[in-house]
C-alpha cells in the first residue's frame, strides 16, 4: 500500500519554512492513514540521489519541537529545475523511486520555482494515471505568489526589516550638525513587498525612512538625486530604503550600472550592489556623508524577529496541506484567504498550482505614492496585522537552540 508521506524544501529559506515542515510532519505522524513520514534531504535533487531521512525519530527524541523555531531549511534546499519536457527520463525515474518507497503523498515547501516543480510532477502523474497526491506549501519572503493573500516567511522578514530600519534610523539621527544619507538595500527582485515593509519603521509622520523605492516603478537616477536634495532640506540624516531589484523600467537593473551580474540555475539574475551604486552616486553628486547597508540574508534567517502570526500560519498551512491531500486534492498549493484585517482573520484554502507557478504578484501601484518614492496607508493596513505576536525561541547557554541534521 502506497501511503508513505514524502516532504521536501526548496529555494531560499525563510525564518518559518521549518514551521511549515513541522506542520506537515506533525500532521502526518498524527494521522493513522499515513504510513511513514520521510524527508527529502536537499529537495527533489537530493531525492534523485537517494538522500532521505525518517522523520518519526525526531519526535521521539524531542528535536521536532526545536525544528518549529529553527530558521533555514532543516532538510536542506536545492535550486533544481525539472525539465519542461515531461517525456524526459527524469520523470519515470522519479515515479519509480516514489513507487519503491511506497510514496502516496508528496509535499514540496517553497516559492515560485518550487510550485513549478509541483505543477510538473502533478501533470506527469495525471499523464500516467498515478494516484499520488502532490501538494505545494507556500513560502517566500518576497510575498510574490499569486492566488494567496500572503505567504509564510514574509511577515517575519518584514518584521525584521521594519525593526532593523528603525534601529538604523535612530542610529543615523545621533549627529544632527551635518547632512548624511543612509541607503538600505532590501531583498526583492521584481516585487517590492519586503522593501515596502520598511514604512512600518516610522514612529511618526515624516520620520525615516523618508524615501522608499520599489522595483514596480521605474527608477530614474537624476530624479532620485533631486529627491534626496529636496528631502535633506527638512531631514538632515536621511534614510532611504531600496529594493535590490530597482530598475530603469526598460529591463536594466540599477546594480547592472555598476557591474555585470551572473544568473542562477533558473536564469534569474543574481542581484547585489544597487545600494553601493547609489552610495557612490550621492557622494559624487552631493558630496555629503553617505553609506549603504545591505541587509542580505539576515532578512530571511533571523529568528529574533519571528512573528507569532507568521509562525502559527506556517504550521497551520503544513497541517492543512496533509488534510487536503488525504481528502483527495492534488496539483494544488495551499492559499491564505483574508476574511478581515481588523480584527485580523485568515482561512486556508487551495488553488490550482498551474495558475501560480511562473507568475509574480507585484505591490499594487495604487499603494505606491509620491511618484514612486513612498508607500501609502493601504499597504500599512495590509501588512501591520501580519507582524503581530512574539515568539520565544528556546535558548541554550543564552543563545538560540536550533535543530540541525547531524
Amino acid at each position: 500500500m502506497n501511503n508513505n508521506l514524502l516532504v521536501g524544501q526548496s529555494g531560499g529559506p525563510t525564518a518559518v519554512i521549518n514551521g511549515s515542515l513541522y506542520g506537515v510532519v506533525s500532521e502526518g505522524l498524527d494521522n493513522p492513514a499515513i504510513g511513514q513520514v520521510i524527508g527529502m534531504v536537499n529537495g527533489i535533487e537530493g531525492f534523485l540521489n537517494g538522500r532521505m531521512m525518517a522523520m518519526e525519530p525526531l519526535r521521539e527524541n524531542g528535536e521536532l519541537e526545536y525544528i518549529r523555531t529553527t530558521p533555514g531549511s532543516f532538510l536542506g534546499s536545492c535550486r533544481y529545475k525539472l525539465p519542461e519536457d515531461l517525456s524526459d527520463p527524469v520523470y519515470p525515474k522519479l515515479f519509480e523511486m516514489f513507487s519503491e518507497n511506497k510514496i502516496g503523498y508528496f509535499f514540496y515547501i517553497g516559492g515560485n520555482d518550487s510550485m513549478d516543480t509541483v505543477s510538473k510532477l502533478s501533470r506527469y502523474a495525471a499523464s500516467i494515471g498515478s494516484d499520488i497526491k502532490i501538494i505545494g506549501v507556500p513560502k517566500t519572503i518576497d510575498n510574490d505568489l499569486v492566488e494567496t493573500d500572503h505567504t509564510p516567511g514574509f511577515a517575519s522578514a518584514a518584521k525584521y526589516v521594519a525593526s532593523t530600519v528603525r534601529e538604523i534610523a535612530v542610529d543615523a539621527s545621533v549627529y544632527d550638525n551635518k547632512q548624511s544619507v543612509t541607503i538600505v538595500e532590501i531583498m526583492g527582485r521584481h516585487a517590492g513587498w519586503l522593501t515596502a515593509a520598511s514604512v512600518l519603521a516610522r514612529k511618526f509622520e515624516g520620520d525615516n525612512p523618508v524615501l522608499i523605492y520599489l522595483p514596480e516603478v521605474a527608477f530614474d537616477t537624476d530624479a532620485f538625486i533631486n529627491k534626496v536634495k529636496e528631502k535633506l532640506q527638512s531631514c538632515n540624516n536621511l534614510v532611504v530604503c531600496i529594493s535590490e531589484g530597482i530598475n530603469d523600467g526598460k529591463g536594466t537593473f540599477i546594480c547592472e550600472l555598476a557591474s555585470d551580474v551572473g544568473v542562477d540555475n533558473f536564469g534569474h539574475k543574481m542581484l547585489t550592489g544597487s545600494g553601493k551604486y547609489l552610495e557612490n552616486l550621492v557622494k559624487e553628486k552631493l558630496g555629503i556623508k553617505v553609506r549603504s547597508v545591505e541587509l542580505n540574508v539576515s532578512q530571511r534567517c533571523s529568528s529574533s524577529c519571528l512573528s507569532a502570526t507568521d509562525l502559527d500560519e506556517a504550521v497551520g498551512s503544513g497541517r492543512y496541506a496533509v488534510k487536503a491531500a488525504l481528502e483527495g486534492e492534488t496539483g494544488k498549493m495551499i492559499t491564505f484567504i483574508r476574511k478581515s484585517s481588523a480584527p485580523y482573520k485568515v482561512e486556508f484554502g487551495t488553488a490550482d498550482v498551474a495558475l501560480i507557478c511562473n507568475m509574480e504578484k507585484p505591490v499594487p501601484l495604487t499603494w505606491i505614492t509620491e511618484d514612486g518614492s513612498d508607500i501609502g496607508e493601504e499597504f500599512i493596513a495590509y501588512a501591520a496585522p501580519l507582524l503581530m505576536g512574539k515568539v520565544d525561541v528556546p535558548l541554550e547557554n543564552g543563545l538560540p537552540r536550533f535543530a540541525y541534521r547531524k
